[in-house]
């Protein structure tokens, strides 16, 4: 059984911290805001694809201070916002703040209330209890460090080429450390899954235990904890020529198993586009970044439509299935561009999820956009 929220979560908790260099110098209230998918658009793998940088900077002056607001929304992520925005800002040449960054995880900050002193596994590509700490949850471990305090749990770990060690203590946020003993007789409240998992043998044996058992991998089967995943992308485009298997073949290959070892199917809540929500929170976030850029002035331009409204939000992406199907979703004023440098490569628009507007880069989307927008 799959849950999915259908009410937009609290925006406060999305929100990343504001940083207060660059966003202020907006020179007026812009009209419409801009959210860009990254991998299949802006980058492939950690490449720039084409003229992406160039297109980017059209949305700065010349002082290199932000013109007209836009944030990137992915469901990729392993990593904090802010490293992130620093990795990309290196890659674009262009200043990105981790506000701008919205990723598939970024919505686990809402479940802090709930598991913030509760002993939770997170897992995934990049550093997924570091993601976990940062949001201010305090008894996290990655899966492979909790697996690794169970002996023989993982029965193939010895021809494996690469080994997990027992961490020290608790990530540097923890109010204290836990001896191994306290760990293993602890039950986990919660998983999650941040990224892409990396060792899927391990990663569906050891989330298999936590769920059946009830949270103690070992004990006899027991009310399943929480589950939560990031995103349900089958594919998505990478430095690779075809698609990539993401974190919804994951999902199902770990619910086909579950299901045959266990009475009751698995429960589980799926973040990520092309969830409406997803595209709302970023509206909201585009609002806040729009907010704190204008200049007082300027509010009257737009005061027709009321106070830091958009008349279009445009969603760039590359997957008819996850950003165009997430923007008709979401509904007004959401614009959707298809470009064919990522999943999709068709001719003709997408047949089930027709984007309003289908270009081959993201260069001729922010080109129309501006023509569009700019002139009118």
């Amino acid at each position: 059984m799959r849950f999915r929220f259908k009410q937009p979560l609290p925006l406060s908790s999305l929100r990343p911290p504001q940083s207060s260099s660059s966003l202020h110098s907006i020179p007026k209230q812009s009209s419409f805001g801009i959210a860009f998918d990254i991998d299949g658009v802006i980058l492939r793998g950690q490449r720039p694809i084409a003229n992406s940088p160039k297109a980017l900077k059209r949305l700065y002056d010349d002082s290199g201070a932000l013109k007209f607001p836009f944030l990137f929304l992915t469901n990729g992520g392993g990593f904090p916002e802010s490293k992130r925005a620093s990795e990309l800002s290196n890659l674009l040449n262009v200043k990105i703040l981790p506000s701008q960054v919205v990723q598939g995880h970024s919505p686990f900050r809402t479940l802090l209330n709930r598991f913030e002193n509760e002993l939770i596994v997170a897992t995934g590509k990049g550093v997924p209890a570091e993601v976990m700490s940062e949001y201010g949850f305090k008894r996290v471990l990655s899966l492979d460090e909790y697996a690794s305090y169970f002996d023989h749990i993982d029965p193939v770990a010895h021809y494996k080429g690469w080994t997990s060690t027992k961490a020290s203590n608790w990530p540097r946020n923890s109010p204290k450390s836990v001896s191994s003993r306290n760990l293993i007789s602890d039950k986990v409240k919660a998983a999650f899954v941040v990224s892409d998992p990396v060792d899927w043998g391990r990663n569906i044996q050891v989330l298999c235990d936590i769920l059946t058992s009830g949270g103690l991998p070992g004990e006899k089967h027991g009310c399943q904890p929480p589950l939560y995943f990031a995103a349900d992308d089958l594919q998505y485009q990478a430095a690779f020529p075809s698609e990539r298997l993401g974190m919804g073949a994951f999902r199902i290959a770990l619910e086909s198993i579950f299901n045959r070892i266990h009475d009751k199917s698995l429960e589980y809540t799926c973040f990520g586009k092309p969830n409406p929500f997803v595209l709302r929170n970023a509206e909201a976030i585009l609002k806040e970044i729009q907010k704190s850029s204008c200049q007082c002035d300027a509010i009257e331009e737009n005061a027709e439509q009321g106070s830091h409204s958009f008349k279009t939000l445009y969603m760039i992406g590359d997957n008819p299935l996850v950003d165009v199907k997430g923007a008709h979703q979401a509904g007004s004023p959401w614009f959707s561009i298809l470009t064919r440098t990522g999943v999709f490569k068709q001719k003709e628009n997408h047949a089930e999820y027709p984007a309003h507007l289908v270009v081959d880069t993201v260069e001729e989307a922010v080109e129309f956009i501006l023509k569009r927008e700019v002139a009118s």
